[in-house]
């Protein structure tokens, strides 16, 4: 079934709309969620919230990209679950292992003003992004955005392991540059 159709029958409120979403989208967004949790049963979990957020929030949103929404919905409740899971424990996994890689490049952000400046961080980064090369934009948004391990990247790209770390720790350098560059404190 077509995106559109389904969306369509999410704004219906047919409940055929979850089971479409389910029988298009299941794979791509466990891999999302098993790449942040790291865990099967604890990706389930945040997959069927997903259907559940998706089915509260359609209407009034109406996705432009329903792949990229649930994508979207599946990274946020993902990262919620992984916040609260670990609270009292650490674990690894490839949203920690991320994170790590580009704790020199940003801040948390926990305080107001650093909340406020994330969306001008975001767009900066967005803005240096464009500026690289598609291979580039691929490596970095597939480890830091999808959370995707530096093997399946490599794969993906057609490259070594070796040359996708190269290319992240130099982005992550040249970002790094940009970003002081363009007046963030880091």
């Amino acid at each position: 079934m077509e995106d559109e159709q389904i969306i369509a029958l999410y704004w219906e409120r047919n409940e055929r709309a979850i089971s479409e979403t389910e029988a298009k989208y299941d794979r791509y967004l466990q891999k999302i969620a098993n790449n942040i949790l790291n865990n099967l049963d604890d990706s389930r979990e945040s997959v069927n919230d997903t259907y559940l957020a998706a089915w509260q929030s359609m209407p009034p949103h109406k996705p432009g990209v329903l792949s990229a929404y649930l994508a979207k919905l599946t990274r946020r409740i993902s990262i919620d679950l992984f916040r609260y899971r670990t609270r009292a424990k650490r674990q690894a996994s490839e949203y920690a292992v991320s994170l790590e890689e580009l704790s020199d490049c940003v801040s948390g952000g926990s305080t107001p003003e650093e909340i406020i400046n994330a969306k001008a961080l975001a767009d900066a980064i967005g803005v240096y992004l464009r500026a690289q090369s598609q291979q580039t934009q691929a490596a970095f948004l597939g480890r830091y955005y999808f959370l995707d391990p530096v093997k399946e990247i490599a794969a993906y790209l057609g490259v070594t392991e070796s040359k996708v770390k190269t290319l992240l720790h130099r982005t992550r350098l040249g970002l790094k540059e940009y970003l002081e560059k363009e007046g963030f404190c880091l």
